[in-house]
C-alpha cells in the first residue's frame, strides 16, 4: 500500500487529493492546521491527520521527523494580493512564511528520510509566469518555490528521489472564492486532485493543469517582456 503525505489537506486541492488517495486505497497523512477542519477525512480507516502549523519549524520537526512516506506532496500555502498604495512589508512574510519557508520548514525533518524510490511533489501556481497585477507576494513566494523544486531536482537525483513540480491554475477553493476577478479556465478542486493523482503515477518532471490555461499561460511567458507587461496591464482594465 503505497503512503502519501500531503500539506494543506484540510481544504482545496490537498483535502480532495486526500481523498482520492484514501478512495485509492493509498495510505494518507493528511497534514493541515485545523484538527477540526481535518474531521473530514476521519471516516477513512487508511487516513491518519496531523495537525500542525508549517510556518513553525518546531511544530514540523515534531509532526513529521518519523514519517517515511513514498510520496510527499507539499501543497500547503495562501494568497493575498498587494495594494500598491499601501505598501505592506508584513503581508510579504505572510506569505512566504506560508508559501516558501512551509515548504522548507516541512522539508527539514522530511528530507533526511526520504528513501530511494521517494517521489517528492511541490505545488506551486501559473502565476510564477507572468507579471500579473497585485500577484508581487504570491507570485513570486511561487516562483521562489518552482526554482526550490528544481534545484532540489538537480540534488535528489543522486539520491533516486523522484521531484515533481505542479503547477495549477484557478482551482475554485476557499482561497479562490475571496478573488473578485475573472478567473478563466477555472476546474473544481477535485478535477484539479484528480490530474494530480494522474500526475503523480507518472515520472514527468513538471505537472501543469487544467491543461488549455496552462499551454496559454505557459505560451504568454515565451512572449517579450514588453508584450507580457502589455497583456498583464490589459488585464487591470
Amino acid at each position: 500500500m503505497k503512503h502519501i503525505l500531503i500539506t494543506g489537506a484540510s481544504s482545496g486541492i490537498g483535502k480532495a487529493l486526500a481523498i482520492r488517495c484514501a478512495q485509492a486505497g493509498w495510505r494518507v497523512t493528511a497534514c493541515g492546521r485545523s484538527q477540526e477542519k481535518l474531521a473530514h477525512l476521519h471516516g477513512f480507516d487508511n487516513v491518519q491527520t496531523l495537525s500542525f502549523d508549517i510556518t513553525d519549524l518546531q511544530a514540523c520537526q515534531q509532526a513529521l521527523q518519523q514519517l517515511r512516506p513514498d510520496i510527499v506532496v507539499l501543497n500547503a500555502g495562501t494568497c493575498e494580493y498587494v495594494d500598491i498604495a499601501h505598501w505592506d512589508p508584513a503581508l510579504f512574510k505572510r506569505v512566504f512564511d506560508a508559501n516558501f519557508f512551509g515548504v522548507v520548514n516541512c522539508l527539514a525533518p522530511l528530507l533526511p528520510n526520504l528513501r530511494p524510490g521517494t517521489k517528492l511533489t511541490i505545488v506551486d501556481s501559473l502565476a510564477r509566469c507572468l507579471p500579473f497585477t497585485r500577484s508581487q507576494a504570491y507570485g513570486a513566494s511561487k516562483a521562489a518555490l518552482h526554482y526550490l523544486t528544481k534545484s532540489l531536482q538537480t540534488d535528489l537525483s543522486q539520491r533516486q528521489i523522484r521531484v515533481q513540480s505542479v503547477s495549477p491554475g484557478f482551482v475554485e477553493t476557499p482561497l479562490t472564492q475571496k478573488n473578485d476577478f475573472s478567473m478563466p479556465m477555472q476546474i473544481s478542486a477535485e478535477q484539479a486532485a484528480e490530474s494530480l493523482f494522474k500526475g503523480l503515477q507518472n515520472n514527468k518532471a513538471s505537472i501543469y493543469f487544467p491543461t488549455g490555461f496552462a499551454l496559454l499561460i505557459r505560451t504568454m511567458g515565451l512572449l517579450p517582456e514588453g508584450i507580457q507587461q502589455w497583456l498583464c496591464q490589459r488585464m487591470k482594465k
